[in-house]
């Protein structure tokens, strides 16, 4: 990895690209410090201390801090990772989008303009309802509480959801990487200090040196087993053989060249993951804006919900939320992969080109024979996702550490970012040294 950084600081035009992309975080890191007007820092402080202890830290995490401090990139690029993959969904479901996907580059903008509508739209509604949910509540000042302090609320959030998107998409096309991703490891890694200092105030302040190195130790191992096991992860995957029969052109004989098909074990991403813990989370945030009766059957039911309650001994019922949130994991798994991966229109590619896996008729028993190992691999991925979202969250319930920023999500998102990242460099790096071979 240093190695690379080394070599792309060495090629002016890769470096222009990362000191660009270096801008553009110090532009995101900047806005998250300036606060929204009219808004009530002593009603927040309260109020998101109780989403905290609700399992609301991952939100808070994605947005940088943002999201507890209010500030103007509040909403940070939840709208537009929403309304992707609401997009994506719709390509599915509405054929003239997905024949506009099919239609290549030209399609693919048209599709990427209805999802900055579709973001600034969401934006709208959600800052809206935060704007009018908790105005009276002690959320803006009593002279702000009016026509134009809402306005102004919901003006600040938009906008700044807009600006982030618009700077993710410039990242993409000047810097380095997939700028949406990046704004979103920023937001995350800015959280880590705070999430450490956490742990070291819970397992290392006021103790012994002996037990504090101790302690260290063990939390460094979990923390650095839980990455590795993330990279191999992400980096998993089944190739499938395929062999391509020769066949005459003209006096040639061309063909029968052997490749493979790649099939990621964690296929879908840290996706499931997300959408799991917005299905648990949304009630409980709802919750907190009604100020629900936690003593109340239906509290108890949302204090199930909220990942900070699991795995304590002295509410131990509480835990059967795990089963729910392992279950959306699962099911979102599949879910996800069948609206993104195609196995019949992979085997009819590979029928048209002349290709076959070994052992397997071309067409339908192709698409079968690739769908029955796709259902096995998914399963082995959504297992994995599973263990790396529990391991936090069983350390925090059994050593009460409270709910961390970062967790498994977290932690998918920074090793994924960062990995992309590099292989961007990496190939930026191997097409310069292409051209530099054919200038000379």
């Amino acid at each position: 990895m240093l190695n690379t950084l080394q070599k792309a600081f060495k090629v002016k035009e890769v470096r222009e690209r990362l000191l660009y992309t270096l801008m553009m975080l110090v532009v995101i890191r900047i806005g998250s410090c300036l606060p929204i007007p009219g808004v009530n820092p002593s009603y927040l402080s309260d109020f998101f201390a109780n989403l905290q202890a609700s399992g609301m830290g991952f939100v808070n995490a994605v947005t940088g801090g943002s999201f507890s401090s209010m500030s103007i990139f509040a909403l940070s690029i939840t709208p537009y990772i929403t309304s992707s993959i609401i997009m994506q969904l719709l390509t599915i479901a509405i054929p003239k989008l997905e024949e506009m996907q099919r239609e290549g580059e030209d399609g693919r903008k048209k599709i990427a303009e209805y999802s900055r509508y579709l973001t600034v739209a969401l934006a709208v509604i959600e800052s809206s309802a935060m704007a009018v949910g908790l105005g009276n509540q002690g959320f803006l000042y009593e002279d702000h509480r009016n026509i134009w302090g809402y306005l102004t609320v919901i003006a600040a959030m938009t906008a700044g959801s807009a600006l982030l998107m618009w700077i993710g998409e410039r990242i993409t096309e000047n810097g380095v990487g997939n700028g949406i991703s990046i704004v979103l490891l920023i937001n995350i890694v800015s959280s880590l200090p705070q999430d450490l200092m956490t742990l070291y105030e819970r397992f290392m302040a006021g103790k012994s040196v002996a037990i504090a190195v101790t302690a260290g130790i063990i939390v460094a191992a979990v923390i650095i087993a839980t990455i590795v096991f993330v990279l191999v992860l992400n980096d998993a995957e089944r190739r499938i053989p395929v062999q391509y029969s020769k066949k005459m052109q003209g006096r040639r004989m061309i063909g029968g060249q052997s490749s493979y098909i790649p099939l990621k074990v964690n296929t879908a991403g840290v996706i499931p993951v997300i959408f799991a813990s917005s299905i648990m989370s949304m009630p409980v945030m709802i919750a907190q804006f009604f100020q629900v009766n936690y003593a109340s059957i239906g509290g108890r039911i949302l204090m199930a919900l909220s990942s900070s309650n699991w795995f304590r001994p002295e509410m131990p019922w509480y835990s059967v939320g795990m089963v729910v949130y392992i279950l959306l994991i699962v099911l979102f798994a599949y879910f996800y992969t069948s609206i993104t991966f195609n196995p019949l229109e992979i085997a009819n590619n590979m029928k048209k080109s002349g290709g076959f896996i070994p052992g397997i008729r071309p067409g339908k028993p192709t698409s079968d024979y690739l769908n029955s190992i796709l259902y096995y691999i998914i399963f082995i991925g959504a297992v994995g996702l599973v263990i790396v979202c529990i391991i936090p969250i069983i350390a925090s319930g059994l050593f009460s550490v409270g709910s961390l920023s970062f967790g498994g999500t977290s932690l998918i998102i920074i090793a994924g970012v960062i990995l992309e990242t590099i292989k961007a460099v990496e190939s930026m790096l191997l097409v310069r040294n292409y051209r530099g071979f054919l200038n000379d």
